[in-house]
């Protein structure tokens, strides 16, 4: 009976906080209590820049940026909330993705806009963003988080007065913090589903065919399963949609056929030559100051090395670190060391490796080696992760003073032994490039074609310049699925040198 009066303190301090609003957008409720307008538009002055800088940077491309800032100006004005600024930028990523900050900015790869084939395609995924904005998502989130965590800190407190045990304030506690984990993880899938509908709505005013979100989708969907097979599993396409926080891309196609047969209106546009016209020439693929992956390769010109994976395993290319991921979680990650003062201390590599980048885990086996050249130093250890026991071999190789390549193999210890002749050979495959090879290395670029009589899918697809499942790159980039003719005179995309 004591422990009641300390929950009663408990539920009247949170009910003290104002509870919801209604969203002009949505027309119903929302819990924003403790992130108003104002802070949306603080936070996201904040973090736009860090974000732009995380995803690559922003596309050097200014008439692009500026038509896709004009496009999304032309949806956003139809938005019901007008007091803020919104701005639209392209970001110098290849993975397909958009997503917004509050306070009105909003964020597209080249990646999207690669997989698009018309405005209107385009305005419903700024759409989409939009929305997220106009009802609040992130407010939403982020007060129900705050809202948790102030009633795990609050129910500690109140279990010390009350003598509570304290196996109950922790078991509490650690039940709102997984909700409140879980839900920051993502929007929930009635929020995406919502930014869908406001999305809709938002295009279709601005005169663009609502059919194109339902077309967009498809693509969406067809992409997910070829990257599902590129990485052997076809099975997997769920994980590869837009993002993992979205909803599954069927659901979203049944909503969006739904509502574009509700909002079609006379007059409505595609917009496709504009479209097509302003990403021709686009870069497809990884960035030159990332280097490219070529089936199994990895090349950077601007640093002028390349190494080779093993036969299935997919390669990764983030700003940050390749990585190239292989069956039964199988994973390899190259890098380099950032810390010029302390590639420049350290005598030889394997003091780099015992006592700098692997400090605080005991290795074994650790010898000296030479690749192409360099001085180079590898050891092993296991290591017990979240994920169970994995066997690590660590490289790291020094070409200059002040530069030092590393690369990290993992494996199942019962796939260890198996992957080690394979792992030896992607480290003696890393060499330095000649100047002659690092300039005859160049990125993949949109080239928009038209199609001409006796074309066909595959004839067309033999044109890329991708190395695997060309056709079926060729079919989700322009939405030509089996079945589906081309017309003489139409304009395609396909992947050029």
């Amino acid at each position: 009976m004591r422990w009641i009066l300390p929950l009663a303190l408990l539920l009247a301090i949170t009910l003290s906080v104002p509870a919801c609003s209604t969203n002009p957008a949505t027309g119903g409720s929302s819990f924003t209590a403790f992130m108003s307008p104002e802070d949306e538009k603080r936070v996201g002055a904040e973090e736009h820049p860090k974000l732009v800088q995380q995803f690559g940077g922003d596309y050097d491309a200014k008439e692009l940026s500026a038509y896709v800032d004009r496009v999304g100006q032309s949806v956003a004005r139809f938005a019901e909330v007008q007091d803020i600024r919104y701005s639209f930028t392209v970001l110098d990523d290849d993975d397909i993705n958009a997503f917004a900050l509050p306070g009105g900015y909003v964020h597209v790869t080249r990646g999207l806009l690669a997989l698009a084939s018309n405005e209107a395609e385009l305005a419903s995924v700024l759409g989409h963003e939009i929305g997220h904005i106009t009802a609040r998502h992130a407010a939403q989130r982020y007060s129900s988080a705050t809202a948790a965590n102030l009633g795990i800190g609050i129910l500690s407190v109140v279990g010390m007065i009350a003598g509570l045990p304290p196996s109950i304030t922790q078991a509490a506690g650690s039940g709102l913090q997984s909700g409140a984990a879980i839900y920051l993880q993502s929007y929930s899938r009635e929020q995406e589903l919502e930014a869908d509908r406001l999305g809709m709505r938002y295009m279709a005013r601005a005169g663009y065919d609502p059919d194109a979100m339902v077309t967009f989708f498809r693509k969406l969907d067809a992409w997910s399963h070829l990257e599902a097979m590129t990485v052997g599993d076809p099975g997997a396409a769920d994980r590869f949609d837009i993002m993992a926080s979205h909803p599954r891309t069927a659901d979203r196609v049944q909503q969006a056929a739904q509502l574009a047969a509700s909002t079609r209106q006379p007059g409505e546009e595609l917009g496709q030559a504009a479209y097509l016209k302003a990403i021709d020439g686009m870069l497809f693929g990884d960035s030159p100051t990332q280097g490219f992956r070529r089936g199994r390769d990895f090349i950077h010109p601007g640093l002028r090395v390349a190494f080779r994976v093993p036969p299935g395993f997919v390669l990764k290319n983030t700003p940050q670190q390749v990585a190239a991921i292989g069956p039964r979680g199988a994973l390899i990650v190259f890098d380099i060391e950032q810390r010029t003062d302390v590639a420049r201390r350290v005598p030889d590599m394997a003091t780099y490796l015992t006592q700098v980048w692997a400090s605080k885990v005991r290795l074994a086996g650790v010898e000296r080696l030479s690749i192409d050249g360099a001085e180079a130093a590898t050891g092993v250890t296991r290591l017990q992760t979240r994920s169970g026991v994995v066997d690590a071999r660590l490289l790291a190789i020094r070409d200059t003073p002040d530069q030092i390549w590393r690369f990290l193999f993992i494996a199942a210890p019962d796939d260890s032994q198996r992957l080690q002749g394979e792992f030896q050979r992607t480290a003696m495959s890393f060499h330095r490039l000649s100047p002659q090879e690092a300039a005859a290395a160049k990125p993949w670029r949109i080239d928009v074609v038209t199609v001409r009589a006796g074309d066909t899918p595959e004839r067309l697809a033999e044109r890329m310049a991708v190395a695997d499942y060309r056709l079926d790159t060729f079919r989700a980039l322009n939405g030509v699925f089996k079945g589906s003719p081309l017309t003489v005179g139409e304009p395609v995309k396909i992947v050029s040198e």
